[in-house]
């Protein structure tokens, strides 16, 4: 009979071995798009809409 500790380190290596040997298949993704460049910061704040916070209770 062998000793626990070599029944745990042969079980270790065939999970090692079998994550090895696991086929792997890769997708052919599409890029991402492009993304614009962004404005100045300048711009950008005359742009946005007021943003605020509405309480409303019942």
């Amino acid at each position: 009979m062998l000793d626990a500790f070599i029944i745990e380190e042969i079980k270790r290596r065939e999970r090692h071995r079998e994550d090895r040997e696991r086929p792997v298949v890769e997708l052919p993704l599409p890029l991402p798009p492009d993304r614009p460049h962004r404005r100045s910061t300048e711009t950008d704040d005359e742009e946005k809409p007021q943003r605020g916070v509405v309480v409303i209770d019942l």
